[in-house]
């Protein structure tokens, strides 16, 4: 597992949280979900990103956009549009308003109006502390141009979508989650970009090797020789290469990431001891761990644990792509 596969494990495209809507203009859609991540391509027309407190991005047929949560934002015909904002959420219309036909089914044949608009959307929650990690390295738009590694994908959405077969929703689906990686690859890897040091640092053959063992073994009993013998160099060198690409030493950044999975823990096994919790990512003595825990998240874990919980517990709206 490479660092940024696994930042991407809570990150999946599920049944009513991809949907699509066809536009005649004027038209406006307010995005309330508050989804952590929401995609959005145009298959045909194309219209205007307007996130709050941000300049507007244009959108074209073929283009992507991925915008951070939980602030909404609106998709519009155009700047300044005549159209009320349709509210879309849990419970967007389905009937016609204003000019704009939303839609929960696919394949919308009796729309071929001049100027029409047709947008795929991925609304996307987020789970846990490890795909935090993400958003975190996101700005609030994040931009595709066509031309590269996602375009076959949007072919293929194209397709599917025209369809209405047996199994499409699980096909969208999976077809949504592929254009997000390549989404966030082709961002991360843009001529001029600054990627997350975790991100770029997977590239280099020594580096790269470390981050996969780190990530792939994160419970096993590592010191800077162990690791540094696992990926041929010397100790001295994997330690400055560590520091100097990633930005801090192999077993900070070891400690940081068992916090990460150990946060996940507490929240998903409420039945687990956090004696347990600390043997599943790499302590044997439960107050190494905790005091560990407290000095990285500033929390104990039993006091991380009852905060989850209660935050879990809260009746909260599901967010839905399906407009």
């Amino acid at each position: 597992m490479d660092a940024f596969g696994d930042l991407l494990r809570g990150v999946r495209a599920q049944g009513s949280l991809f949907g699509s809507s066809t536009l005649s203009p004027p038209w406006a859609l307010r995005f309330v979900d508050g989804a952590p991540l929401t995609l959005c391509t145009v298959l045909v027309g194309g219209g205007w990103i307007v996130p709050e407190h941000r300049p507007p991005e244009e959108l074209r047929a073929g283009e992507t956009v991925i915008v951070r949560g939980p602030a909404p934002f609106t998709f519009v015909d155009e700047v300044g549009t005549r159209a009320e904002p349709v509210a879309c959420g849990e419970h967007c219309a389905t009937p016609e308003q204003g000019g704009t036909r939303h839609r929960r089914g696919w394949n919308d044949r009796g729309d071929t109006a001049d100027g029409a608009t047709t947008l795929i959307v991925g609304a996307y929650p987020v789970h846990g502390e490890i795909s935090r990690r993400l958003l975190d390295a996101l700005p609030v738009v994040l931009r595709v141009p066509p031309g590269g590694e996602s375009d076959p994908i949007w072919d293929h959405l194209a397709a599917e979508v025209a369809a209405d077969t047996p199994g499409q929703q699980v096909v969208l689906d999976r077809l949504l989650d592929w254009m997000l990686v390549c989404a966030l690859r082709e961002y991360f890897d843009r001529p001029g970009g600054e990627p997350p040091a975790w991100y770029a640092a997977q590239r280099d053959p020594v580096v790269g090797d470390a981050l996969r063992l780190l990530h792939t073994e994160p419970a096993a009993p590592w010191t800077v020789s162990s690791l540094a013998d696992r990926t041929g160099v010397s100790r001295s060198t994997l330690a400055k290469r560590f520091a100097e690409l990633v930005g801090e030493p192999p077993l900070t950044y070891l400690t940081r990431w068992r916090m990460t999975l150990a946060a996940d823990l507490l929240a998903e096994r409420e039945a687990a001891t956090v004696a347990e919790i600390a043997r599943a990512v790499g302590y044997s003595d439960a107050f190494a761990f905790s005091a560990a825990f407290k000095r990285i998240r500033g929390i104990s874990p039993s006091g991380f644990r009852r905060t989850a919980t209660a935050v879990a517990r809260q009746p909260t709206a599901t967010p839905t792509g399906a407009h």
